[in-house]
C-alpha cells in the first residue's frame, strides 16, 4: 500500500504547505518572471482557484526564504534572495454587511502593520496611515516595500446587492488605493488580487498604472491546475479514484476532464482545472460539486432575477466585446462580464476581427451546479429540490409513465404564485429550463433538433419523448401535438429504433399552472 499524500485543499499559506509537506504544483517560475518584468500588477480569477496560495508564495519569496522553494523552479532562476518589508493585506477578514465593515477591514490590516513599523499621530486616514507605514518600512530597511493584497475587491463585492453601502465602500478604496500610485518610488512590487476589475467606478480610476495580467497567455497558468501537471504530480491519486469508482485509469482521468477541466484565461491557452474541486475529488474519491459546497455569491443569483436575464442564452454560445469583460460596472445591467469573472462561463474562442469573445460553461460541475442554484430563487417553496427532487421525475420516464411525469410537473408548478402574463410566461419558461436541464445530468435531456426546436427532448435507453406547451388563451394541447409534427421535431430521431412518444400541454392563465395534456405516438 502507497504511503498517503497530503493534498493542499484549502491550504493558502505556503510555508505552511511546504513545511508540512503538502503536495504543491510548482507555480515558481510564474513568480519570477513577475518579479523580474515589473512591480504592479493585477490578477483576476474566480474564488477558489489558489490566488491566495499565489500571493502567499510571494510573500515567501520576497521575504528571501530559500530554503522553503528547494527543488522549485525558482530556486535555479533566482541568485540574490534579498529579503524585503513584506505588506501582506488580506480582505477576506469581514463579511461587509455594512459600511462600518470597510473601516473595520482596513484597521485590522494596518494594526498589524503599525505593530511592525510604528505609527504617527499625525496620521489619521486609512490612506496617510498606509503611506505612512509604506515609506517608514523603507526608511528603516532601505529596501522598497512590496505590497500584496489579497481579494482586494472582497469589500466590493459582498455590497453588491446595497448600491447606497457599496458607493461608500468604492470611495475609501478609492483613496485607499491610490496611495500605491502616489508611493511609487517606495516600492519593489505590488500585486493585487480579486474577482473582477472595477476599473468604471472609480477605485481602479487611480490604479490604471497597474499591469493587468489576467488575459495575458505569458500568465493563464499561474492559478488552477493543467491537465499535464495533474497527470504528472497526482498519478497515484487518479489511479485510487479510479480503483474506488471501479473504472480505468482513462475513463477516470475522462471524468475528472469532464467535471472540472475547460477554463481559459486568455485568447489562447491550455484548460485549466478548478484546483478545489480536482483536489477534492481525488482526496474524497467521489465526483462531487466541490466548488458549489462553498457557495454562490447571493448577489449574482439576485441580479440575474432582477434584470429578467434570459438563463437559456448561456446554453448557446454567448458573446461579448473583449473592452466588456475585463471589468465591472456597478449600474450594468449585463451580468455576463462578472459571470465569466466568477467562473460560471469561460473563454471558448476569440475572435480577432470583431475583437469579441464567445463564452461557455467551462465544464458540467459549473454548469449543472449554477442551474441547481438558480431554480430555488425562481421557486417559491425553499425546499423545492427536497420535496421535487430531479430523480422523481427521470424515473417517471425510465419507466414510461408520462401521466405521473405530468403529475408531478403540474404540482411542480403549482406554487408559483403569479398570473401568466407575458412577464410571467417567461418566468414558467425559465422554471421548466432549469428543471430539464438539471435532468439532463443525467440522462440525454435536449432542447433542440436539426429541424426546429421543441420545448424539451428527452432520451432515454428505450425512449424518446418530446414535449411542446402552450399557453391555453392562444392554443390547445392538441395545437402543441400538431406542431411536433408540422416542425419535424421528431425527424432526428426516427431511425433511432426507439419508442417515440409526443407530449402537447398547456398552460393555463385562470389556473395559474399545468391544466390538461395530450399524449401521441
Amino acid at each position: 500500500m502507497e504511503p498517503l499524500r497530503k493534498l493542499p485543499i484549502g491550504i493558502q499559506d505556503f510555508e505552511d504547505l511546504r513545511a508540512s509537506g503538502y503536495l504543491y504544483v510548482d507555480k515558481t517560475a510564474y513568480l519570477y518572471r513577475l518579479a523580474s518584468m515589473g512591480k504592479p500588477y493585477f490578477l483576476g480569477r474566480p474564488r477558489r482557484f489558489g490566488k491566495s496560495l499565489f500571493l502567499s508564495t510571494l510573500k515567501a519569496y520576497f521575504l528571501g526564504k530559500k530554503e522553503l522553494f528547494e527543488g522549485l523552479a525558482v530556486a535555479e532562476l533566482e541568485k540574490d534572495w534579498v529579503e524585503y518589508p513584506v505588506f501582506h493585506l488580506d480582505l477576506n477578514v469581514e463579511a461587509y454587511i455594512n459600511a462600518d465593515s470597510i473601516y473595520s477591514a482596513l484597521d485590522t490590516n494596518l494594526n498589524y502593520l503599525e505593530d511592525r513599523w510604528g505609527k504617527s499621530e499625525k496620521e489619521t486616514t486609512h490612506a496617510s496611515r498606509f503611506m505612512g507605514l509604506i515609506r517608514r518600512a523603507y526608511e528603516q530597511t532601505g529596501c522598497r516595500v512590496v505590497v500584496l493584497v489579497d481579494e482586494y475587491d472582497k469589500p466590493l463585492l459582498g455590497t453588491m446587492d446595497n448600491l447606497n453601502v457599496n458607493e461608500k465602500v468604492r470611495d475609501v478604496l478609492k483613496g485607499f488605493y491610490g496611495t500605491l500610485k502616489s508611493a511609487d518610488p517606495y516600492l519593489r512590487f505590488v500585486m493585487l488580487t480579486g474577482v473582477t476589475k472595477f476599473s468604471k467606478v472609480s477605485v481602479f480610476s487611480d490604479l490604471n498604472h497597474l499591469m493587468d495580467i489576467s488575459f495575458d497567455e505569458s500568465y493563464a497558468g499561474v492559478c488552477g491546475i493543467s491537465e499535464s501537471e495533474l497527470v504528472s504530480s497526482f498519478q497515484p491519486e487518479i489511479k485510487s479514484l479510479a480503483e474506488k469508482r471501479k473504472l480505468t485509469y482513462e475513463a477516470a482521468l475522462a471524468e475528472l476532464k469532464r467535471r472540472y477541466d475547460g477554463y481559459h484565461f486568455a485568447k489562447e491557452s491550455e484548460g485549466m482545472y478548478n484546483p478545489f474541486s480536482l483536489l477534492n475529488a481525488l482526496s474524497k474519491k467521489d465526483f462531487g460539486n466541490h466548488w458549489f459546497a462553498t457557495g454562490t455569491p447571493t448577489f449574482l443569483v439576485k441580479m440575474l432575477k432582477k434584470v429578467d436575464f434570459d438563463i437559456e442564452s448561456l446554453e448557446d454560445e454567448v458573446k461579448i466585446p473583449a473592452d466588456s469583460i475585463a471589468d465591472y460596472r456597478v449600474e450594468y445591467s449585463n451580468p455576463v462580464p462578472i459571470l465569466y469573472q466568477s467562473g460560471y462561463l469561460t473563454i471558448k474562442s476569440y475572435n480577432e476581427r470583431f475583437n469579441s469573445y464567445t463564452l461557455c460553461f467551462p465544464n458540467e460541475e459549473v454548469k449543472y451546479g449554477f442551474f441547481r442554484e438558480l431554480l430555488p430563487v425562481y421557486m417559491p417553496k425553499k425546499d423545492i429540490l427536497g420535496e421535487f427532487y430531479v430523480e422523481y421525475f427521470i424515473e417517471d420516464l425510465l419507466a414510461g409513465n408520462v401521466d405521473g411525469f405530468m403529475t408531478r410537473l403540474r404540482a411542480f408548478f403549482a406554487g408559483i404564485p403569479y398570473e401568466l402574463n407575458s412577464k410571467e410566461e417567461k418566468h414558467y419558461q425559465t422554471v421548466f429550463f432549469l428543471l430539464f436541464r438539471l435532468m439532463g445530468q443525467f440522462i440525454e435531456a435536449e432542447q433542440r433538433s436539426a429541424a426546429g426546436r421543441a420545448d424539451a427532448v428527452v432520451v432515454t435507453d428505450n425512449s424518446v419523448f418530446v414535449f411542446e406547451f402552450k399557453l391555453s388563451e392562444s392554443a390547445t394541447a392538441e395545437d402543441a401535438l400538431k406542431q411536433i409534427d408540422d416542425k419535424g421535431y421528431l425527424i432526428p430521431y426516427a431511425a433511432s429504433g426507439k419508442k417515440i412518444v409526443k407530449v402537447g400541454a398547456e398552460f393555463s392563465a385562470t389556473e395559474r399552472g399545468l391544466s390538461r395534456w395530450v399524449v401521441g405516438s
